[in-house]
C-alpha cells in the first residue's frame, strides 16, 4: 500500500515562492523539481504519486520534504560541500611570486609555466591558475624609455605648451626624419590558413631595390604633413627641407620648430641668423614621443609602407606622396593625451604582490 505523506504547512508568502519556483524556466532543474515536490506534499498528494509525477524517486520525495520541515524554503538548497582538500593553498601562491623573484634557470632568458613548476615540483596548470588569477604574464613584453636629461622638466613643458597653447600668429610645426626607408620587392596577396582564415600572407623572400630617406613636418593645428624624400640625410638635406617649409610659410608669421637632439638638426645658427622668424625647440634626451610627426610615421608605416612590394625606389616615393595627398584632405590635429609614466609602475610589482 502507498504511503501518504504527511500534511505540512507554510506560510503564504512561501507557497507562492514555491508556485514560481515550479513554473519557472530559468531556475535550474533541481530547483524546480524540488519545489513541484513540495507543492505535491502541501495537497496531501501520496509519496508514490508525486514521485510518479515529477519522475523521480520516492525516497528523493521524502528527502526533500524533511528538508522542508527542517528549514523551510532554504532546506531545499543544497548543502555546503567540502570538497576535496586543496592541494595547492595560499602558500603555493607565495611560493611561486618568490620563484619569479629568483634568477631563471640555466639556459632561459626568462621563466616561464613549466620552469616554475619544475623549480616548485608541482603542476604546471597549478602555477598557470595563479599566474592567471593574479594577472602576471610571463611572456609578454613592455618597454619603457626614461629620459635622463636633467632638463627634462623645462624642456616639456616648453613642447607640450606649444600643442595646448601656440604663441599668437605662430604656426608650430614637428619636423624629423624617417632614415632608410627600403624598397622591399615580394610577392604579396591573400592566403588561406590552416583553420580556413582569409589572412594577407607576403613571401619571407624579398629583393632589395634601394632605400630613401623621407623629411617630414606636421602642422599641429591641422595635421597634415609636409614631406620631401631624399637620397642622403646630411645636415644640407634637412636644411633643404626646412627652406621649403619656409617658402610656403607666410613671412608674416613665426614658425616654432619641434625636433629631437639629432646631430642633423644641430649647429644651424647660421640658417637661423638668415631666419629669424623660425625657432627650434629640442625634445629632452631619450623623449623623441613628445614629436608628433613620430604619429604621423607610424600611421604612414601601417597604411602604406607594412606589407606592401616595391619594384624600385621611384614605386615607392610614388607610394609616400600617394598617401599624403590622401592623408591630407583629412587630416584632424592629434589630441595631446601622452599617458603620464609614474614612478610606481617601473617598481617591482612581483614584490608587491607578495607583501
Amino acid at each position: 500500500m502507498s504511503r501518504t505523506a504527511p500534511q505540512i504547512i507554510c506560510s503564504p508568502e512561501d507557497r507562492q515562492s514555491l508556485k514560481r519556483l515550479a513554473a519557472s524556466r530559468t531556475e535550474p532543474k533541481q530547483t524546480v523539481e524540488r519545489a513541484r515536490i513540495i507543492l505535491g506534499c502541501l495537497e496531501g498528494k501520496r509519496v508514490q504519486d508525486i514521485a510518479h509525477q515529477c519522475h523521480t524517486r520516492p525516497n528523493t520525495v521524502i528527502k526533500w520534504r524533511q528538508r522542508f520541515v527542517q528549514g523551510g524554503l532554504a532546506g531545499l538548497n543544497d548543502a555546503r560541500r567540502p570538497g576535496a582538500k586543496r592541494v595547492y593553498g595560499a602558500d603555493f601562491r607565495y611560493r611561486v611570486l618568490a620563484v619569479l623573484e629568483q634568477p631563471p634557470p640555466s639556459g632561459q632568458a626568462c621563466w616561464d609555466g613549466p620552469a616554475v613548476a619544475a623549480k616548485l615540483n608541482g603542476s604546471v596548470h597549478a602555477v598557470w591558475r595563479v599566474l592567471r588569477k593574479e594577472g602576471i604574464c610571463l611572456q609578454r613584453q613592455r618597454s619603457w624609455c626614461v629620459s635622463t636629461d636633467k632638463e627634462f622638466a623645462a624642456k616639456a613643458a616648453d613642447i607640450v605648451g606649444l600643442y595646448l597653447n601656440p604663441p599668437e600668429n605662430a604656426l608650430v610645426i614637428s619636423v624629423d626624419e624617417k632614415p632608410s626607408i627600403q624598397a622591399l620587392e615580394r610577392a604579396t596577396g591573400y592566403v588561406e590558413t590552416d583553420n580556413s582564415k582569409i589572412v594577407r600572407g607576403c613571401k619571407s623572400t624579398y629583393k632589395r631595390q634601394g632605400t630613401l630617406n623621407l623629411f617630414a613636418a606636421l602642422q599641429v593645428a591641422t595635421g597634415e604633413i609636409q614631406a620631401s624624400t631624399t637620397t642622403l640625410k646630411r645636415r644640407e638635406e634637412f636644411l633643404q627641407f626646412m627652406d621649403q617649409v619656409v617658402a610656403e610659410t607666410p613671412a608674416s608669421r613665426q614658425l616654432h620648430v619641434v625636433l629631437d637632439n639629432y646631430c642633423t638638426h644641430k649647429k644651424c645658427d647660421a640658417w637661423l641668423a638668415d631666419h629669424p622668424s623660425v625657432h627650434f625647440h629640442f625634445t629632452p634626451t631619450s623623449a623623441s614621443w613628445l614629436n608628433q610627426i613620430e604619429i604621423g610615421f607610424g600611421i604612414m608605416s601601417r597604411k602604406a609602407l607594412r606589407g606592401a612590394s616595391f619594384k624600385n625606389v621611384t614605386e615607392l616615393r610614388q607610394a609616400i606622396e600617394a598617401f599624403i595627398a590622401a592623408y591630407n584632405p583629412k587630416a584632424k590635429p592629434f589630441k595631446w593625451r601622452k599617458r603620464e609614466v609614474k614612478g610606481s609602475q617601473l617598481r617591482n610589482t612581483i614584490i608587491n604582490l607578495c607583501k
